[in-house]
């Protein structure tokens, strides 16, 4: 039986430890990815089960490109290789997908793949997959700045009236703030991970390869979260009163 616990909006996920996975299994680090996406399927269905509105995923960063050649092809095959997996999966669950990134140094065949899922899951509501891919938080905020130079050499905005909540509207996607960021694999770093978005988010780093983190997983994180105190920047009754 499920727990009553307190279930955030948005989750973001830092999937970290797939190639490790693969190598400490005396497989290659491409199976250990083959595996990552396997779980991320399970994953995602599991936590929009339990209530998660928003989920983020880390799945390759700007940096990501320094790995080797066979292991940068083998994940941008995958999204293009298992397109059909992906949108019969966003179908029956009715998820609504989002990519964040630039589409700087990718295929055509992956920028295809990628505006075809987005496409043909656009009317779906309440399961919102953000998956950011070629994807830096420091990219979304210079690009989203970019943007906003733009508007004013155009006098389509008004500098005066650019406040937070404007400034927001010009990131890759109007999301909400992440409420819980999870990185898998026991390394303690957010690595350039929707730095706006996460102000205020608790993060939780599990020692789980994310092949391993499953629905078990998932709930301990739940627990953490629900100890959290989330003040943003204020203080809660206890102190008032001290």
């Amino acid at each position: 039986m499920e727990e009553a616990l307190k279930i955030p909006n948005h989750v973001g996920i830092i999937v970290d430890g797939n190639g490790r996975w693969g190598t400490e299994k005396g497989l290659s680090r491409s199976k250990g990815h083959e595996a990552g996406f396997i779980n991320l399927q399970k994953l995602t269905a599991y936590m929009f089960k339990r209530g998660v509105s928003y989920i983020s995923a880390y799945l390759f960063s700007t940096e990501n490109f320094k790995r080797s050649q066979k292991e940068v092809d083998f994940i941008m095959n995958l999204l293009t290789g298992k397109l059909k997996e992906i949108l019969a999966f966003c179908h029956e669950e009715k998820i609504h997908v989002y990519f964040s990134g630039r589409e700087t140094g990718l295929s055509s065949k992956v920028i295809k793949a990628m505006k075809q899922i987005e496409a043909e899951t656009k009317t779906y509501e309440n399961k919102y997959f953000n998956i950011c891919f070629n994807y830096g938080g420091h990219a979304e905020i210079v690009d989203a700045t970019k943007k906003i130079v733009e508007d004013v050499q155009n006098k389509k905005l008004d500098i005066g009236t650019l406040d937070e909540k404007l400034y927001e509207k010009y990131l890759y996607h109007k999301l909400p703030p992440v409420d819980l960021l999870i990185r898998t694999s026991g390394e303690m770093r957010i690595s350039n991970f929707m730095l706006w978005q996460c102000s205020y988010a608790e993060f939780y780093f599990p020692k789980v390869y994310f092949p391993d983190f499953d629905d078990k997983a998932f709930e301990e994180a739940l627990r953490e979260y629900n100890q959290r105190n989330r003040r943003f920047g204020g203080v809660n009754n206890d102190q008032k009163s001290n």
